[in-house]
């Protein structure tokens, strides 16, 4: 009689839990690195618009101020660097603006305004300039830089001064090397048009347009001197 054979049974599968695939870990890796770049972007480019639209320090409304908060008396000008009027009031009146700061005694906002781009042989100079007054009042030097373009004012309808003698002032009146990045990044362009723009609002379409206490004076040093009462 033969003798039956007994049936191996097949040995269980047994199946191992993995964790999640290398493909699926580099996906997930690029994903997140796409992420980081994306969100990094995004700020970056807030963070610039808000250093364009930013005023320089030392900024009250749409002026550059010298001088104490505290003083009794307050003097806006408005001006334009190519503008011959304001260049000449500067020369005249600037040893009694000068005399009253120092004293503490009244403080200037001055507002510089783009009116004669026109008027530069289309280099857009009066905003170049401006802006780079902008530049010059972050580095606490406009006062001697406005001087300086005062003193090597270009011509009206001619091409203005180029950007490269723009930082040459700068440099000249002590800023320091952040001012030809803020100049050449055109940094306070957009603050140069609100000034601009705040200026034609009030109706000060001429320059220079001097201010005393919010009373419009004539642009003379005799006139500054009597309204601010000093012989």
């Amino acid at each position: 009689m033969a003798k039956k054979t007994a049936r191996r049974r097949p040995a269980p599968v047994v199946t191992q839990r993995r964790g999640p695939s290398l493909a699926l870990i580099i996906g997930a890796v690029v994903v997140l690195l796409f992420a980081g770049i994306v969100a990094f972007g995004i700020y970056r480019t807030q963070q610039q618009n808000q250093a364009l639209n930013a005023p320089p320090a030392g900024v009250i409304a749409d002026g550059l101020v010298v001088g104490q908060p505290q003083a009794s008396t307050t003097i806006d000008v408005y001006l334009d660097f190519q503008c011959p009027a304001c260049r000449n009031f500067e020369k005249n009146a600037g040893p009694t603006i000068d005399e009253l700061v120092a004293k503490g005694t009244a403080r200037v906002i001055y507002h510089p305004v783009a009116y004669l781009d026109d008027m530069s042989g289309g280099t857009r100079y009066s905003s170049r300039a401006s802006a780079a007054s902008g530049c010059a009042a972050k580095d606490n030097v406009f006062p001697q830089f406005a001087k300086l373009l005062y003193d090597n004012q270009p011509s009206e309808g001619g091409k203005g001064l180029p950007d490269q003698q723009l930082l040459a002032y700068g440099q000249q009146a002590g800023a320091s090397p952040a001012f030809a990045e803020c100049v050449n990044t055109k940094v306070y362009e957009r603050w140069t048009r609100k000034v601009t723009e705040e200026a034609s609002k009030k109706g000060f379409n001429s320059t220079p347009t001097v201010l005393v206490n919010g009373k419009k004076i004539t642009n003379t040093d005799s006139a500054l001197r009597q309204a601010v009462g000093i012989q």
